[in-house]
């Protein structure tokens, strides 16, 4: 008797069961995904911070070298955007659009774009600027510049319908309207009515008008980072 009491004891101190260490193992995993996720929600945030200081700071320097070239005011309209390189008055080469400007070897991965609009009629002769800051999405592909989608207003008042190419415009982009210069951020494209954008606040023009966004690059990534405004 004593000898099996002393069998019994030894059995209960062996190690843990299959069943034991397949729970210990799914639960480690499932932690260690949740800690992965949250690794990468950090990257995803840190990038869209990085990215928005280098915007800033590019639009600065926008504004600055379109103050150096200049804006042949003549040329402008006061309910019409047009494209800077369409009317600076100083001839300005294309590495000028790229940030940083300075002559490095690396290809320029952020680039900038300029509407610009008269704010009023002589004598007034300030200039509302509206700088697009992209980063380049694909190698070699061509500098990202805004283009003119035609728009029509809808019922509600925060609603548009896409009466030019639908596919230019989707969730998350920034489109400037052309007759006044309002910026909006389109919430979203009713997937069920894809010419339909819902945007972020009430449409401020006409019924019918003009919108410029950045359209997308190559695998549909959206290449506009931020868009800035100011008058000069």
């Amino acid at each position: 008797m004593k000898k099996q009491r002393t069998m019994n004891y030894e059995l209960t101190k062996n190690g843990f069961s299959l069943t034991e260490v397949l729970l210990a193992v799914g639960i480690l995993a499932v932690g260690m995904l949740f800690i992965a996720g949250t690794f990468l929600v950090g990257i995803h945030f840190s990038t869209i911070a990085t990215e928005q200081t280098i915007a800033a700071v590019t639009a600065d320097e926008a504004f600055a070298k379109i103050r150096i070239f200049g804006v042949n005011v003549d040329g402008l309209s006061t309910n019409q955007q047009t494209l800077f390189e369409t009317v600076v008055l100083n001839p300005i080469s294309a590495g000028e659009f790229a940030y940083p400007s300075t002559n490095t070897v690396a290809e320029k991965q952020y680039y900038w774009s300029a509407l610009c609009r008269r704010v009023a009629p002589d004598p007034n002769r300030l200039v509302q600027v509206t700088v697009f800051v992209c980063r380049r999405v694909g190698s070699g592909s061509a500098r990202p510049v805004p283009v003119k989608v035609d728009v029509q207003k809808q019922p509600i008042s925060n609603e548009l319908e896409i009466t030019g190419n639908e596919t230019l415009i989707n969730d998350g982009y920034m489109i400037v309207e052309d007759g006044t210069g309002n910026i909006y951020r389109v919430l979203q494209r009713y997937a069920d009515r894809p010419k339909i954008i819902q945007l972020d606040r009430y449409w401020l023009g006409g019924p019918t008008g003009s919108v410029w966004v950045v359209p997308p690059a190559g695998g549909g990534r959206h290449p506009c980072i931020a868009v800035y405004q100011t008058e000069l």
